[in-house]
């Protein structure tokens, strides 16, 4: 018995160090000889500006928003929040930043922000990216894409979790640094010494903390602050079809996947099962504001839904299986951003949406982590179902008894939760309906002709930006542009503020001094925007941008129960924080396309992103606000600023 035991054990290991299982289906993406958290240990910590600097920066950013009264008003405020309360805060930040030196300062205050925050997700703060097609158009058949990238996602978790995943690193000088010789060098670095091996050649590896929560994860609505909640012993994939909930096993007991025929004989079970949708769909729940929720989840749990919830919250992640096709981008992003509400599950870390023509997208709630690990993971997963496809249009699903392994969920509803979900699909509906979503292509140019002209490529966006708003409202409004801090332990975001004194000087003058500015001061007025721009990135992702360190000040003063200093109660402190443009780019070859809602009721949601040789522009906004006319803005701005850059005189 033993010595069968012992083979057993020995022909399981050479499977598992072969990354195949018995079943025959690569388990694993690919096999680091890096670990995957080699370098979390040694990641520099996240710095506390100094105080002075922070006060300057905040400064410089209320600058192009103030008229003179009002700065030394905010000037004067912030001075004496400098050499006073303000001074005392920050001694005990750093001073507790120092007691917890195993993550950042500002972990526990951002999860606190996100957590307690009572509005609904969708639209508030889940985002979406979207997929580019798979280049081999029969493989874009809804099945066979979503048993494909189903397999890919369930290689991703595996290699992650058996520590097999590339590490995250940022190359400046790749050649050195993104080499097997390296690789084979730094592996048997210390894991307390090996950022600094990286360093050396240029390297900087980025934190990976967030990467868990990925998988097995769900946002549980609670009264005043929400809980993140993982179970990575859980095997199940939910899927979501006509709003109806499924669950089998993509896990066996052996922590082998199964077979993708087999996945694709499940999927292929929901995708043909007639079943009506439900009267009183559950997802619709999870668009709730957080409060409302948290008590219709307790009314749920007590009406004997317990077993079907926890299938839910522990599922491997959400596949939603949308039954029509897309008709363009602008129906790409109001199905990806927030769908019919019945079909998705918003509370999960993320749902992985394919629609009837096989065109796919990531929704993510945004507590547990940032852009980047969603990022990573949506670049793998589409590298892997298009390289090294699991299935293909001639495959056919597996002999099996699809009706035993697949469970659909049924849930127990009284008359006040058919009354909740009522309520709620009413909510959902009327935020969608207000919500418009707009997007452009400017293909008169990109990265190539700009890095060509010397300038920013990001700062050009920006500046886009603000002389679109200049000229559609007359004004200079506080921005906010998202940049990743994840070169530090537990690092998450900063703000960039791209509103400066040198976009609010060059947008004036293209669009309201254009005849009195030659085309040589119209391009040096270009290149100082740059410039400045370029400071304020290398700032953030340095962790010296200014955000953080007041937002962790301030919520230092309300958990110690100080009284809230006088500077936090500025109306132009107010102002900055109301962002009515809130923007985010990423690029990706694995990307089409991505956006979220405005942050503020009056703002702008603009998703960009400046490709070689075109620049595209996604915008989300409410009533009060005319997105396609800001997107025509944002058309002529570039033209102008294009043609400027090309030598062009430009006219009004």
């Amino acid at each position: 018995m033993a010595v069968r035991q012992l083979l057993q054990r020995r022909a399981a290991a050479a499977r598992w160090r072969r990354g195949y299982s018995s079943a025959g289906a690569a388990e694993y993406l690919h096999r680091s000889i890096v670990p995957t958290m080699h370098y979390q240990k040694s990641l520099p910590r996240l710095p506390v500006p100094k105080l002075e600097d922070t006060i300057r920066r905040y400064l410089n950013a209320q600058k192009p928003l103030l008229n003179d009264d009002q700065f030394r008003k905010t000037e004067d405020l912030a001075h004496d929040f400098e050499k006073g309360i303000g001074r005392e805060l920050h001694e005990q930040l750093v001073a507790q930043d120092n007691q917890n030196k195993h993550t950042s300062y500002i972990t526990g205050p951002w999860f606190d922000m996100y957590l307690k925050a009572r509005e609904p997700v969708v639209l508030n703060f889940n985002a979406f990216m979207s997929f580019n097609p798979d280049p081999k158009s029969e493989y874009n058949d809804q099945l066979i894409r979503a048993t494909n990238m189903t397999v890919s996602a369930i290689r991703f978790m595996k290699t992650f979790r058996a520590g097999y995943l590339e590490p995250e690193v940022f190359h400046l000088n790749p050649e050195k640094s993104d080499t097997q010789i390296f690789k084979k060098i730094i592996r048997f670095v210390p894991s307390s010494l090996s950022w600094f091996g990286a360093y050396m050649v240029n390297a900087y590896p980025l934190d990976m903390s967030q990467y868990f929560r990925l998988f097995n994860s769900t946002r549980l609505p609670k009264l005043n602050r929400d809980e993140l909640y993982t179970d990575e012993k859980a095997k199940h994939l939910l899927v979501l079809r006509n709003g109806n909930f499924y669950v089998f096993d993509v896990i066996d007991r052996d922590g082998n996947m199964l077979k993708p025929s087999e996945i694709q004989a499940h999927l292929k079970y929901i995708l043909t099962d007639n079943s009506p949708a439900p009267a009183f769909p559950l997802g619709y729940l999870s668009s709730e504001n957080r409060d409302t929720w948290a008590l219709l989840r307790k009314n749920l749990l007590d009406n004997g839904n317990e077993e079907a919830l926890q299938k839910v919250d522990s599922a491997v992640f959400c596949l939603s299986l949308d039954d029509f096709p897309i008709k363009d981008f602008v129906h790409l992003s109001h199905t990806m951003l927030h769908g019919d509400g019945a079909n998705r599950w918003y509370d999960k870390s993320f749902n992985l949406i394919i629609t009837k023509d096989g065109t796919a997208g990531i929704n993510f709630e945004h507590s547990w982590g940032d852009g980047v690990a969603v990022l990573r993971f949506q670049n793998e997963v589409f590298k892997d179902s298009i390289k090294a496809p699991a299935i293909s249009p001639q495959s056919q699903p597996a002999s099996v008894d699809s009706s035993r392994a697949v469970q659909k969920l049924d849930f127990k509803l009284n008359d006040a939760l058919k009354a909740g979900i009522t309520k709620a699909k009413q909510r959902f509906d009327a935020s969608v309906e207000a919500l418009s979503l707009n997007l452009i292509q400017f293909h008169e140019g990109g990265k190539d002709l700009l890095k060509q002209k010397k300038v920013s490529p990001d700062a050009v966006a920006q500046l886009a930006f603000q002389m679109a708003f200049l000229r559609q409202y007359n004004q200079t409004v506080a921005t906010y542009e998202s940049c990743s801090t994840a070169a530090f332990k537990h690092g998450r975001t900063e703000t960039i503020r791209p509103a400066s004194i040198h976009t609010k000087k060059c947008s004036e003058a293209f669009v309201r001094e254009l005849s009195k500015h030659s085309t040589e001061e119209l391009q040096k007025l270009i290149v100082e925007c740059s410039k400045y721009h370029g400071r304020l990135t290398k700032e953030a992702a340095m962790g010296q941008g200014f955000d953080r360190h007041l937002f962790g000040l301030r919520y230092l003063a309300l958990s110690k129960g100080v009284a809230l200093p006088d500077f936090y109660q500025d109306q132009a402190y107010a102002q900055l924080n109301h962002n009515i443009i809130s923007t985010s780019t990423l690029l990706s070859p694995a990307v089409q396309l991505g956006g979220f809602g405005p942050v503020v009721s009056d703002g702008f949601g603009v998703g960009y992103q400046v490709h070689d040789d075109w620049i595209g522009c996604n915008v989300s906004s409410y009533p009060t606000r005319n997105g396609k006319e800001f997107l025509q803005c944002i058309y002529k701005s570039l033209e102008d600023i294009f043609n400027v850059l090309k030598g062009k005189k430009i006219g009004s």
